[in-house]
């Protein structure tokens, strides 16, 4: 038995988690190599190896004839019957080989061969670990920063946090423990390339999932999520158990489940609604905390128009539009958002509502309305530093993610995700 060869595969095995099948085959091609170095062929060289004791020996075949022409290739009667009496002429002859009378190249060689296999797997193992976190969370510790980049290392491979993928504002010191979300894992000569983010709507989800028992379970599901990292999230959830309240599974007691993601986002709001398959009621959800009047949605144009009394108009909208920007894009709806004075000048405004107000007559409308039906308190005061000063100028454009669409006068703004 080859105890030194055994506990070195033992080690490898342990250390690096490396198969020791697949260094017993690097050991036998590092063999051949180095008798290919040392004879100039390897191809009468045979490797037999015991993979449970992993003793080992190399052997020759060579011609037996009676005049040697190629040494490496035949050999004498005389020689072969020092092998084995039993031979003759013609025959072909095992010839132990002697790993220890190899050159020092030879040995060099298959020594370089052993190492790189080492390495190649050690490569594949690492790779194979974090491509089965690829789309999941994993936490990692800020080692250092590399211009505007963050170097972070997960145990056993680095990731680079890019700028791109960093929540703007989020500052890190080294040895900071923090989450990050897994977008891709490359295989590379140098290692696996792992890109990871903090920006990602995924991220979000993922960390429901870990604080959130019936998420994680499939009782509650999280049908969409619409973020702008480190400010506000706007998630959709549905429970497949009618027992179960979606919203206050991922709330938690006291607000305890859903404050343990803020707290791991550096204080990015979420705001928790119910998902519906009716589009209208969805956007009246997603609008929240803004009161709606009244929602009219085309599921086949993927348009929707909303009005909504006059004091909520700054809240549905948001501060820059955030709150009507998420709802379209949690919604996947173009949105166009009206005040109630804004649908009564265009007559958008429905006639049953109207009467309900008592601003219909028998002449038709009269203007007039019972503000007493409003629930003055609709106003959240949770939402009020975020979006009490959130009216914007009719031109407002986000660029890239909104589209925005100017209605005819005054009479709305408009909305929706490219």
């Amino acid at each position: 038995m080859n105890t030194e060869l055994m506990e070195a595969l033992t080690i490898l095995e342990k250390e690096k988690n490396i198969s020791r099948d697949v260094m017993m085959d690097a050991i036998e091609n590092s063999l051949l190599s180095a008798c290919k170095n040392h004879f100039g062929t390897a191809e009468n060289i045979k490797v037999i190896m015991n993979r449970e004791t992993c003793d080992y020996a190399v052997y020759a075949e060579k011609e037996v004839v009676e005049e040697v022409m190629d040494p490496a290739l035949e050999i004498s009667l005389e020689d072969a019957e020092k092998i084995d009496s039993a031979l003759h002429i013609g025959d072909v002859a095992q010839v132990p080989v002697h790993s220890k009378e190899f050159g020092r190249i030879a040995t060099q060689n298959a020594k370089n061969l052993i190492l790189q296999k080492i390495r190649e797997e050690e490569r594949k193992v690492v790779f194979d670990q974090y491509f089965e976190k690829e789309k999941d969370i994993v936490t990692g510790v800020v080692q250092r920063y590399v211009g505007k980049n963050i170097s972070i290392n997960l145990g056993r491979a680095d990731a680079m946090l890019t700028e791109n993928e960093q929540v703007k504002g989020e500052v890190f010191k080294p040895t900071e423990r923090i989450k990050l979300y897994v977008v891709e894992v490359k295989n590379t000569p140098k290692g696996p390339k792992i890109l990871v983010s903090r920006t990602h709507p995924e991220l979000v989800k993922r960390l429901f999932e870990a604080e959130v028992a019936e998420v994680r379970e499939g009782i509650v599901e999280i049908k969409s999520i619409a973020r702008e990292a480190g400010s506000r999230t706007k998630m959709a959830v549905w429970s497949n158990d009618p027992n179960v309240d979606p919203v206050g599974a991922c709330v938690g007691m006291n607000g305890a489940r859903v404050n343990a993601v803020v707290n791991e986002l550096r204080g990015e709001k979420i705001d928790i609604i119910n998902w519906d398959e009716n589009p209208a009621l969805l956007i009246e959800n997603a609008l929240s905390p803004a009161k709606v009047i009244s929602v009219m949605a085309d599921p086949e144009e993927k348009v929707a128009g909303v009005i909504v009394p006059d004091y909520q108009l700054s809240l549905a909208i948001g501060k820059e539009g955030q709150n009507a920007r998420l709802a379209a894009r949690l919604t996947g709806y173009k949105i166009d958002i009206k005040s109630e004075t804004q649908a009564i000048e265009s007559g958008d405004l429905p006639e049953n509502y109207m009467e309900q107000m008592g601003m219909m007559g028998e002449e038709g409308y009269t203007g007039d309305f019972d503000e007493e039906e409003y629930e003055e308190d609709a106003y959240d005061e949770e939402y009020a530093d975020s979006y009490e000063d959130g009216e914007t100028d009719a031109g407002y454009d986000d660029g890239e993610e909104i589209e925005f669409v100017e209605t005819d006068g005054q009479n709305g703004q408009n909305y929706g995700q490219n």
